[in-house]
Parts: C-alpha cells; structure tokens; sequence
C-alpha cells in the first residue's frame, strides 16, 4: 500500500512524500491519526498542487526553529541542587527538569526533543543538545552548582 504523508513522520519520511507501507500500518494508525493520505489517482492530483504549501510549510517550520535556536544557545540555564561529599547530586537532573526550566522561560517544547543520554549527576556545565527540527538543533548550556544548605530547624 503506497500512501502520501501529511506530517513529518520519523520512520517514513517527510509530509508530501509518496511512500510504500504495509497495509494494516497504512490503514489502523496512519490514515487515522491524519498522517497520511492513501495514495489514490485523485490524492495524488492533490499532493502535486499541495507540493508548494508543503514546501512553505516546512520553510515556515525551519525558520522558527533557527529562531528558537539562537534563543536557546544564549540562554543562561543554572540548576542548583544538594550535593553530598564528592560533589555528587542527590538525585538527578534530567530531561523533564530541562523542560520545566525551559517552559518558564517561555519555550514549549517536548521533552523528547531534549537529547539527555543520562541523567546528570555531578556538579559542572554540560551542553545540551535539543532538536528543534530535523535540521535544527539547539546547544543549551547547563550549569548545575550546589544548593545553598537548608538551615536546620531547632
């Protein structure tokens, strides 16, 4: 089963794409979920004239990414959590914390699209890449400094 992809999706292609799927992949996920068009004479007539508004769209889609991306290479980010002997964390920041941190400063992003390997556990600065677009990504820097000690109740 050929069908013509409305959105970007990761495993197949990019919207406008005419690809090849299997058929109950085509039929129960992607044509439901509007990701996709099956690949009939007249869709396809369509996806010739809707071509150019794909090409806008992703023109569109990558220009704010880029935009975004600058913003986010030149935000300061400093997490400050409690810190045990040899400058280990209690617990640990991870990808939904980068997130938190970036929402309050006005960014909606999916967590997902923070690329975290592991969750950070030591003091120090890391560079955190987030993939804004397939194109884009962003570098954040992260600087993680030990809490102030919380004063002990008496």
């Amino acid at each position: 089963m050929k069908v013509i992809l409305i959105e970007n999706v990761p495993s197949l292609g990019k919207a406008g794409d005419l690809v090849p799927v299997a058929p109950g992949y085509g039929r129960n996920y992607l044509i439901p979920k509007k990701l996709a068009l099956e690949a009939s004479p007249a869709n396809i007539q369509l996806l010739e004239r809707q071509k150019q508004l794909f090409l806008q769209k992703a023109g569109n889609e990558k220009q704010r990414a880029l935009e975004m991306a600058a913003q986010i290479d030149s935000l300061p980010c400093t997490l400050s959590r409690p810190v045990g002997d040899s400058e280990k964390l209690f617990g640990s920041i991870t990808s939904l914390d980068l997130q938190k941190f970036l929402s309050e400063k006005g960014f909606s992003l999916d967590r997902r699209k923070i690329h975290l390997p592991a969750p950070i556990k030591m003091l120090g600065s890391f560079m955190i890449p987030i993939k804004l677009h397939p194109e884009v990504v962003a570098k954040l820097k992260v600087e993680v400094v030990p809490a102030p000690p919380a004063k002990e109740k008496s």
